[in-house]
């Protein structure tokens, strides 16, 4: 088989369910979804964008909880399968770099990233307004919080799983105080994860009707023979309300703001009866991925409908030749973004 993941592990447990029924796209939907349930753990309504890695053999995962309230706070989850979840039954707390106990008003939508030999959780908090948190742990029992990367306002953050020429890399998309009506996919790099510079535009919305208002960057971008695979939602607009979709594309391996490939189709939909109907109807917002190198196979965990965890599966080296042959790129795209 030839290696198309590169600096991937070895997932031989990786959950994974072969393709039941054909179809067009190279991921497909847990036969079982959603994963989990409303009011899960008591004093919380609902649990779904999921950020998951494997630890120890098993599995855990920081996830956003909505709690009866309304506030969302993150909640960490532990798995030995990847598919049933077990709760804690208080949300997260983060200490600063001395130790002392400091939170924010809410946090919602986390990505979870090994860089290294730490874990970083990438979410969006309230700093005068919706901005981008960074919390690290390398036990999952001590979670420190760093700086802020940016001002407001911000969303939809992740880093890269390792430095790229000695800086580490964040995507980020910049947005304003209310749910934004536009939206493109930033590059910033760091050499400290304290200051940030040399901002580059990666991608804009499209001229695709499913894409055509903004997107945003999902689960950390995955290293593989042909570039960065990142998977992004997209959102358009219809007389009934926005409708969250996501594809996928492939970056440079070494600037990662020229986009080599995009895909003009949705990977995903809402289709679903979990998808369509939930707090937010039609919602697929992916944010987390697991990959074997040494079979291809991939679990990608999204939110569904601001009220469920859903998983898809596929496999790397497909949905790779998928993007390529389903391409097309907008003028900018494949620039550095300067």
């Amino acid at each position: 088989m030839e290696k198309v993941l590169i600096n991937g592990y070895s997932l031989p447990n990786i959950p994974f369910e072969e393709r039941k029924e054909k179809g067009e796209s190279p991921l497909w939907r847990y036969s079982k979804n959603p994963i989990t349930k409303r009011n899960p753990v008591s004093g919380v309504a609902r649990i779904f964008n999921s950020a998951v890695v494997p630890y120890n053999g098993k599995f855990i995962g920081v996830f956003r909880g909505e709690r009866v309230n309304g506030v969302p706070k993150l909640y960490l989850g532990h798995s030995d399968d990847g598919i049933k979840w077990d709760f804690d039954k208080e949300p997260l707390v983060f200490v600063d770099e001395d130790g002392k106990v400091t939170d924010s008003y809410y946090y919602y939508d986390p990505r979870l990233v090994k860089v290294e030999d730490t874990y970083y959780i990438i979410c969006c908090l309230d700093f005068c307004g919706a901005s981008i948190g960074l919390m690290k742990t390398k036990d999952f029992k001590t979670f420190i919080r760093m700086e802020n990367p940016f001002i407001p306002f911000n969303r939809n953050a992740v880093l890269f799983p390792r430095k790229v020429n000695g800086n580490y890399l964040m995507l980020s998309r910049p947005s304003d105080s209310s749910h934004t009506p536009f939206g493109d996919i930033f590059l910033s790099e760091s050499p400290d994860l304290v200051y940030y510079g040399r901002h580059r535009h990666v991608m804009s919305p499209s001229k695709e009707w499913w894409e055509s208002l903004k997107i945003g960057a999902g689960p950390a971008p995955i290293e593989t023979k042909d570039g960065w695979l990142l998977f992004y939602h997209g959102v358009t607009r219809t007389c009934n309300g926005y409708v969250y979709s996501m594809s996928a594309a492939i970056l440079d391996i070494n600037q990662p703001s020229r986009v080599l490939y995009r895909c003009r189709n949705f990977l995903l939909t809402p289709e679903m009866p979990y998808e369509e109907r939930g707090f937010v109807d039609n919602v697929v917002f992916p944010c987390a991925t697991m990959q074997d190198q040494d079979t291809n196979r991939l679990v990608l965990y999204y939110g569904a409908a601001d009220s469920y965890v859903g998983m898809a599966f596929g496999y790397v080296d497909q949905i790779l030749d998928y993007i390529k042959k389903n391409s097309r790129l907008d003028p900018s795209d494949s620039d550095i973004g300067k």
